[in-house]
């Protein structure tokens, strides 16, 4: 009868097919029936991070009492203890393939609000921080970091996510320790990335060498970068934005040597386009204006404008990553998991989960055209868990 358990509403997304099929593929199959057939534990491992207040056992109990009220229960299964499910759990490990490659992918359809640029789909690339058990494999692990100049409480691991500003679903997701560079993090990422996209990113992001790799994917580009970048403008445009060309230190050093002499020097790299705006009620010391550049050279197929406007949906995914962090998990609040492994199985379920919900929301706005971020995150969530709580005594 436990092959009854399921997710409730989210079960049409995770189906068990699926599960069997990753369960297939990383050898997580049980060899013998089992208090805990390893089907069981990969739910229980995504209810955990819908019922993150709760204990082991009353999460158990949550996934099976509907099943019991219905009397459609095999009087021979017991509730596990806290202990049996702590041991199961390394039997299922979610990782990015089952949730990227299998699962996760852009919902937005056509005309979704804040899910386009032209015939560009609107992406983003960010990261969170999250607390994690102060033990030593956990810090060996992930590190623990600095806070106002003093070690950090725990150890934190750090999640770069790539997610459509849109629908504010995260589509695919790398984990590391906390002082790993977001550059490095977020280089597995552009797997995902694919032309028709238009990838945001922060200043923090930039570097010429990323660039280009993030360029060859053939997706379209709109990043933030240090106003201390030395831009040398080839052609002004007559939207307010140039041309230019990235240039290493040595690259610069030599067009200024040429330029001393009073040669006429074309600079050779990686052209861009340039965006240079103020807000007029941003608080700063700098002075300096925000600066993007761009893949997209013809100011006909999207203005300085436009892109600065669009630029600015890169928070919808800042939101995103914020309904994992606190309402989802819960504000500040330490994960449960005390080994690496079970760490990164948390993470990519509270990833695999999300993604759900915000399909779920998603399915329910898009028959009437409305926009899915004007929907209750919180609300959709106590739905989840009540479906969850109440499932039927069939087959999900």
């Amino acid at each position: 009868m436990t092959d009854r358990i399921g997710l409730g509403v989210l079960t049409r997304l995770v189906h068990r097919d699926l599960v069997d099929e990753v369960l297939a593929d990383t050898g997580r199959t049980e060899r013998r029936r089992r208090l805990l057939p390893a089907r069981v534990v990969a739910y229980f491992v995504l209810a955990m991070t819908l019922f993150f207040d709760d204990a082991y056992e009353e999460v158990m109990r949550k996934l099976v009492d509907g099943l019991r009220f219905l009397r459609s229960w095999d009087e021979d299964w017991q509730l596990p203890t806290s202990s049996a499910l702590c041991q199961a759990r390394p039997g299922w490990v979610p990782n990015r393939s089952a949730s990227s490659t299998r699962v996760a992918r852009p919902l937005a359809g056509a005309g979704t609000p804040g899910a386009w640029l032209g015939d560009l789909r609107v992406m983003a690339i960010d990261g969170v921080q999250l607390d994690v058990p102060d033990t030593a494999d956990n810090e060996d692990a992930f590190g623990r970091g600095v806070s106002q100049g003093l070690d950090a409480p725990y150890p934190k691991v750090k999640v770069l996510g790539l997610g459509e500003c849109g629908t504010h679903a995260v589509i695919d997701a790398h984990l590391g320790g906390v002082l790993v560079d977001e550059r490095e993090l977020a280089r597995p990422l552009l797997a995902s990335v694919e032309p028709g996209m238009l990838v945001l990113a922060d200043r923090g992001f930039y570097s010429r060498e990323f660039w280009q790799e993030a360029t060859a994917t053939g997706a379209e580009l709109l990043w933030r970068v240090q106003s201390a970048l030395k831009l040398h403008v080839v052609t002004d445009l007559a939207d307010g934005s140039y041309l230019s060309v990235l240039l290493t230190t040595i690259e610069r050093q030599r067009l200024r040597r040429h330029e001393a002499r009073g040669l006429h020097a074309v600079p050779r790299g990686p052209m861009v386009r340039v965006i240079e705006y103020d807000i007029t009620n941003r608080e700063t010391h700098s002075g300096s204006p925000i600066r993007l550049i761009t893949t997209i050279l013809d100011p006909e197929l999207a203005s300085a404008t436009e892109l600065a406007a669009v630029y600015h949906q890169r928070w919808e995914f800042e939101s995103s990553l914020a309904e994992i962090e606190t309402r989802q998990r819960g504000s500040y609040r330490v994960l449960r998991s005390h080994s690496p492994e079970m760490v990164r199985q948390e993470i990519w379920a509270l990833l695999l989960t999300h993604y759900a919900i915000r399909a779920l929301m998603y399915e329910a706005t898009n028959p009437d055209g409305l926009d899915p971020l004007r929907m209750s995150f919180i609300r959709t969530l106590r739905i989840v868990r009540r479906h969850v709580t109440g499932q039927a005594g069939f087959s999900p």
